[in-house]
C-alpha cells in the first residue's frame, strides 16, 4: 500500500534525456526521437531551435539527443525502431503496440506492451489494463486488470 500512495519523484513519461526535468502529464506528449526513443520536453526542443535559428542550422536538422539526422522514410523510421526494439527500449515497444492497437491488430500490441510492461513501462501497464478491461485480444479479466492498473499507478501514471 505504500508503494502505490506514494508521490513519485518523476511522471510516467520519465525525465527529459537533457536537461533531466520531469516530462509533462497534462495531456501534451512530449517529441518522441523516432531514431532513439528518446522523449525530449518542450523546453529543449525549443531550445534547441534557437541554436538553430542562431547558427543557421535550419539545414542540418538533428536529433537532439543522438544528433543524428532524422529518418526521411518511413521504411527508415520502422528500422530505428525496431533497432530500439531489438535493444529491449520500453518507449520503442510501447510505440509499435499502439500503432498495432490502432491497426486492430490486438494480438501484435498485446505482445508489445506485454514486453514493455516486463521493463516496468507505465503507460504499456495501463493499455494492458484497459485490453483486459475491453476484452481486446485477450479474455475480460478483472484480476489482472486491477494488478496492470495498480503497476501503472506505482509507477506515477
Amino acid at each position: 500500500e505504500e508503494l502505490l500512495f506514494r508521490q513519485n519523484e518523476s511522471s510516467h513519461h520519465g525525465d527529459c534525456p537533457i536537461c533531466f526535468l520531469p516530462l509533462p502529464i497534462n495531456g501534451k506528449q512530449p517529441m518522441l526521437s523516432t531514431c532513439c526513443s528518446k522523449m525530449i520536453c518542450d523546453g529543449c526542443e525549443y531550445a534547441n531551435f534557437l541554436r538553430q535559428c542562431e547558427e543557421n542550422l535550419y539545414l542540418r536538422q538533428t536529433c537532439l539527443f543522438c544528433r543524428q539526422p532524422p529518418p526521411k522514410t518511413d521504411e527508415q523510421k520502422n528500422r530505428n525502431i525496431m533497432k530500439r526494439i531489438a535493444a529491449n527500449d520500453p518507449v520503442a515497444m510501447r510505440q509499435r503496440g499502439s500503432k498495432h492497437y490502432d491497426e486492430g491488430d490486438y494480438d501484435s500490441a498485446f505482445e508489445y506492451w506485454s514486453k514493455a510492461a516486463e521493463l516496468d513501462d507505465a503507460m504499456a501497464h495501463f493499455n494492458l489494463s484497459l485490453m483486459y478491461e475491453k476484452g481486446e485480444g485477450v479474455e475480460e479479466d478483472e484480476k489482472k486488470r486491477t494488478n496492470h492498473l495498480e503497476e501503472a499507478a506505482i509507477a506515477g501514471h
